[in-house]
């Protein structure tokens, strides 16, 4: 076999020829293929050696490249711009901060095109252009194509556009359960999987090894005395909610997913009417979730990020949106205990004298090295990086995510790209990361990866431990606090990575796929049977409960089918740009409607001259209402003043039960929207019902109602024939169609006001109705009402 590969589109003796890359290629270019390989052995040259066979031969053609995040997209567009024979032009770049008319220009010219999903699926939905011409679809990091990630959009437009697609799939971890991976397969339009691990013959020779330490940690008698008094309080509140009837045992250990699933049940059971005891039971669950994730820090994380969770919890009881969950917490003797034991324990954690101690090791034994500590929390990872920092020959840097929180700021893209920059050229030599290290980032490779605690995730375990062993024998550590939940996470990292590895060969090779499928429409049964947790029937499930304001699917799907099968050529509808991430967005396009994208001054969606909706989730209502710096009411008369026929949606439920508020504050609140403003308010139950409205309003306007769409919110930007149109448009019984006749007519608004009835009934669409409506409001005297 040759020692590169010779490909007519690829630069001579740059890319060197492995055979798994080689087949894995081959049956990727037969059917549409979820490729799964371990990190650092070239998926992106599988990538290239696929598209450079579905480009040769076909003028005019394009490949899509699609990447979760900027800096990816960069790098493999300096990857291909590097080894393919394509003029560099021709090999695009598409983020978010290209313009969309430049983007519209450059998709035309162009040949390659990488990018951010979120970007082509905002050009996809506003019809700047189609897939039709795209002979392959990349997927990196292919595993996020579930539920709304736009992954999902895309190849479902992707199957509909292009006349002849081909779609490939790239990733190192798809999840470990049937029904993640077979969603995966099925939203990518997925006909074949093809699995490789380190243990195969021609993966093998070039797997360097890695060595996976576990190192267990012993645990401060000060945190067992703090852990020993959170977990009475967390007995006493279990206790409290088996007294309800809300779960059966106060004994059960539930996991934070289960304590979700029991909020979302409770705040169902409120939103259908529940009585005073669901209220305080969802509060006295908020309790528990807080003390849990004070367990969760004093177990695995140690002191000082505790002391920084308890320090949050007194700031939100002393300011005015407290919880009375906080405040009950606050007021408990044993947290009061806790809190007094922590400010007099000593702060350093044994897990973090044992980073700087296997630290130091590693450099001791290779000054070179590059070491990269993940941890799961932002105060862990501070901590470790004071600690560290103050140690000769450890040049520690902290990395985090862009999100800023409370007395923590993030990290711009941009400031992450210049550490990343600075790790790689030997300005620092520790990493000490969250998640956001973990995929998605150009990370370098290094010489040793420490898990600060390990994750229940085998798809980031896996992430973590692709980050060594790229070049050459990497070194695994992972800390485990001794008789902790650490010892939990670790056993179900691994039977998770085993399944999700014997689920992916059963896939492949095509065996027991109706246990799969059978797993997926029958939950109660996991891959090698029975219960997942063993525990789903400890919590009370109300049979027959139905979410406020949802359909029963037979009814929400035949609203449905009405919508669509209406005529839509001519349906535009104006969105604020900030509303592209929600899905209302995507069914209208898939309605048909001709979305136009803008900043918006007032409102979120405009669907015609007069008409303009408001769309807030329950949460975000809530938050306008309450955050000082978001003001309804103000958004509110901005679109009274700017809207003949402004509109309120609230969509989901939860609006009564998200916050410790009286319902009747909210009431009544809704109540003066409607009242005292006089703006109709519209609840809906999801984004899909959301859109139907939204589309079923734009039809009636701009069809039957012969109205335009003109987001003439920024007056002051009118012509003078647009505030003509627009003054006299506003007449009752005149739209923008007859305003124009009118005006073509008379030739001036005074013209119009001094016709006379017969007069008026010359211009074409002016009945009598229409006549007299004009000459009445013209006639009437002005009379002031006292109010």
């Amino acid at each position: 076999m040759s020692e590169f590969i010779s490909h007519p589109l690829i630069v001579p003796e740059t890319v060197a020829s492995r055979s798994y890359q080689l087949s894995l290629a081959d049956r990727a270019l037969d059917k549409s293929c979820l490729v799964v390989l371990p990190t650092g052995l070239g998926k992106t040259i599988i990538a290239l050696i696929v598209m450079v066979n579905r480009l040769y031969g076909h003028e005019g053609s394009k490949v899509l490249i699609l990447s979760p995040t900027k800096p990816l997209v960069e790098q493999h567009a300096a990857f291909f711009r590097r080894v393919m024979t394509l003029p560099p032009e021709k090999i695009a770049v598409f983020t978010g901060s290209i313009s969309p008319e430049k983007r519209e220009e450059i998709w035309k010219e162009s040949t390659v095109i990488v990018s951010t999903p979120q970007v082509i699926e905002n050009d996809i939905m506003c019809r700047r252009f189609d897939l039709k011409d795209v002979r392959l679809v990349v997927f990196d990091e292919s595993h996020r194509a579930t539920g709304n990630y736009s992954y999902v959009y895309i190849a479902k437009k992707y199957f509909e556009q292009s006349s002849d697609p081909l779609v490939l799939g790239i990733t190192a971890s798809p999840g470990s359960t049937p029904d993640k991976i077979l969603e995966v397969k099925n939203n990518l339009f997925i006909e074949r999987v093809e699995v490789k691990t380190e243990d195969d013959p021609d993966v093998s020779p070039y797997i360097h090894d890695k060595d996976v330490e576990w190192v267990k940690v012993g645990v401060p008698d000060k945190a067992n005395e703090i852990r020993i008094l959170l977990e009475a309080i967390m007995d006493d509140r279990l206790t409290k909610l088996k007294e309800m009837g809300v779960i059966y045992s106060s004994n059960i250990n539930l996991n934070k997913k289960e304590l979700l699933m029991l909020q979302q049940r409770l705040q169902a059971n409120i939103a259908q009417g529940g009585s005073p005891e669901s209220y305080k039971a969802v509060s006295i669950l908020a309790e528990v979730m807080k003390v849990e994730h004070a367990v969760d820090l004093i177990q695995t994380q140690g002191v000082l990020p505790l002391k920084r969770y308890f320090d949050r919890l007194k700031q939100e009881v002393s300011g005015k949106g407290g919880s009375k969950a906080s405040r009950r917490l606050m007021d408990d003797i044993r947290l009061k205990k806790a809190i007094y034991v922590a400010d007099n324990a000593d702060e350093t954690n044994p897990k973090t004298e044992k980073v700087k101690e296997i630290v130091l090791e590693q450099l001791f034994n290779k000054p070179s090295s590059k070491i990269i500590v993940f941890t799961n929390f932002r105060d862990t990872a501070d901590v470790v990086a004071n600690t560290l920092a103050g140690v000769p020959g450890i040049k520690p840097v902290r990395f985090v995510g862009q999100a800023s929180k409370l007395n923590d700021k993030g990290l711009s893209q941009k400031k992450q790209v210049e550490i990343l920059n600075a790790f790689r050229s030997g300005e620092y030599n520790t990493l000490i990361a969250t998640s956001v290290a973990e995929e998605g980032l150009d990370i370098p490779s290094t010489d040793m990866v420490l898990f600060y605690e390990p994750v229940p995730s085998e798809i980031r375990s896996i992430q973590r431990r692709g980050r060594t062993g790229r070049n050459a024998v990497g070194r695994v550590v992972v800390l485990m606090s001794k008789g902790t939940r650490d010892e939990g996470s670790y056993f179900i990292s691994q039977r998770k990575e085993k399944k999700m590895y014997r689920t992916m060969q059963n896939m492949k090779d095509g065996q027991n796929m109706s246990d799969i499928v059978e797993k997926i429409e029958n939950p109660a049964q996991g891959i090698d049977g029975g219960s997942e947790t063993g525990r789903e029937n400890d919590m009370v499930v109300p049979a027959g409960q139905m979410k406020l304001g949802e359909f029963k699917e037979e009814e929400k799907k035949e609203t449905e089918n009405v919508v669509r099968e209406q005529p839509s050529d001519s349906i535009e509808i104006y969105v604020d740009s900030r509303e592209m991430r929600s899905s209302v967005v995507k069914e209208l396009e898939s309605m048909n409607a001709s979305i136009k994208v803008k900043t918006l001054d007032v409102g979120d969606y405009i669907l015609s001259d007069r008409v303009c909706v408001e769309r807030k989730t329950a949460d975000d209502f809530l938050s306008t209402i309450f955050d000082a710096n978001r003001n309804l009411f103000e958004q509110i008369v901005s679109m009274k003043q700017a809207y003949v026929r402004p509109l309120l949606i609230i969509e989901g439920d939860g609006i009564y039960t998200k916050r410790r508020i009286n319902p009747n504050v909210i009431r009544g609140i809704i109540s003066s929207i409607a009242i005292d403003f006089g703006m109709p308010v519209m609840f809906t139950a999801s984004e899909s019902e959301t859109a139907s409205f939204l589309y079923t309003i734009a039809r009636r306007e701009q069809l039957e109602r012969k109205r335009t769409v003109n987001p003439h919110a920024q007056k002051s930007s009118q012509t003078m024939t647009e505030r003509q149109e627009y003054l006299v448009s506003a007449i009752s019984e005149v739209g923008p169609v007859i305003a124009k006749n009118l005006l073509k007519h008379f030739g001036s608004v005074r013209g119009i006001m001094e016709a006379s009835e017969e007069e008026l009934m010359a211009v074409d669409k002016v009945g009598v109705k229409t006549a007299r409506k004009i000459r009445e409001i013209v006639d009437a005297e002005y009379v002031l009402k006292d109010k």
